[in-house]
């Protein structure tokens, strides 16, 4: 193991404990976050690939839906398999670069993935609100500028704090109670002033997921006034049961994750098995969810997927047999 002395540079090794107070218990937690890490790559591995392969999906919600598995395919993986590896085999020791290239993976692809809920409310919103504009408003142009504002989005955002930790002297310095690295994680290790981190996150977390926050809460709250005008009652009910799921599962990413960033600046009489449970949460929850709450519930993307599993038109599930 390395120390790092005064100069800021010099390698260390951090030790993840995993869940404070809970180690007994890390072998029977690791069961139901490894079933949903299965289920999350299973299930945005075959929305991605069904997307990818089949050119009428080849549609603005469709295409936002696959840049949301891919930002979910990072987000769980980049953690979960470390998580894991602690819960099984206490493989805790990590490298300080590995620690900051996780840290930088797992708030890079949050980041992301806040950008594309936000393209996915106001897709939606032009959709309900204003869809004679719809196929003129967001078009492959707009869609591919989205993207990669997405991605250069994120990087900005990330790139700093590479270098506000590697600045820090940790002084020995080493033993992070969590099960993955974050930043304020590893800048509390510090044995030096590290108010330019903690404005920092605070700053960006509310001026990027938290501007997103309520842009994506004014874009549902106009399309739920639009949806209340419809003559029909049975398209508002479908409607609202649409956007009742999609508003879940935004909460289930949005409320653990800033439950999460906030703790570390506010929440220090937490208990920190409550934070890191949380913390868990918002890395392997949306991503098992979304496939299902986007893809399975869009009838197109139900139709292609009982094609890909049942090419003969025979579905061995009763419940899907009347879509085959």
């Amino acid at each position: 193991m390395y120390e790092l002395n005064e100069s800021s540079f010099d390698p260390i090794t951090f030790v993840l404990t995993g869940i404070p107070g809970m180690e007994d218990s890390h072998t029977w937690i690791s069961v139901p976050f490894c079933l949903m890490y299965i289920t999350a790559v299973f299930g945005n591995s075959v929305l991605l690939f069904v997307i990818i392969t089949d050119r009428s999906l080849h549609e603005p919600m469709y295409l936002f839906l696959a840049m949301l598995a891919v930002a979910d395919l990072m987000l769980s993986t980049t953690t979960v398999p470390k998580m894991l590896a602690i819960f099984w085999f206490s493989a805790r020791e990590i490298s300080f670069d590995a620690c900051v290239t996780q840290m930088f993976f797992t708030h890079f692809s949050f980041i992301v993935e806040s950008s594309v809920l936000l393209a996915m409310a106001f897709d939606r919103y032009v959709a309900v609100c204003d869809p004679l504009r719809y196929s003129s408003t967001l078009t492959p142009s707009v869609i591919g500028k989205i993207a990669v504002t997405a991605v250069v989005r994120g990087f900005c955002i990330m790139f700093p704090p590479i270098f506000l930790l590697k600045r820090l002297p940790y002084c020995g310095h080493n033993v992070m109670p969590h099960t993955y690295c974050e930043h304020m994680g590893i800048a509390r290790l510090a044995c030096a002033d590290i108010k330019a981190n903690i404005w920092y996150g605070l700053t960006t977390v509310l001026l990027s997921s938290g501007l997103d926050v309520v842009l994506i809460a004014v874009s549902y709250a106009l399309i739920l006034r639009t949806v209340f005008r419809l003559p029909s009652p049975e398209a508002r009910l479908k409607t609202l049961s649409t956007c009742g799921s999609h508003l879940c599962v935004i909460l289930m990413f949005y409320v653990p994750a800033f439950f999460s960033f906030l703790t570390h600046r506010f929440g220090h009489h937490i208990p920190s098995h409550v934070h890191i449970l949380l913390a868990n949460l918002y890395v392997v929850v949306p991503p098992m969810l979304n496939p299902i709450v986007y893809g399975v519930r869009t009838r197109q993307i139900r139709e292609r997927v009982v094609r890909l599993f049942c090419p003969m038109g025979e579905c061995p599930c009763p419940g899907w047999g009347s879509r085959c």
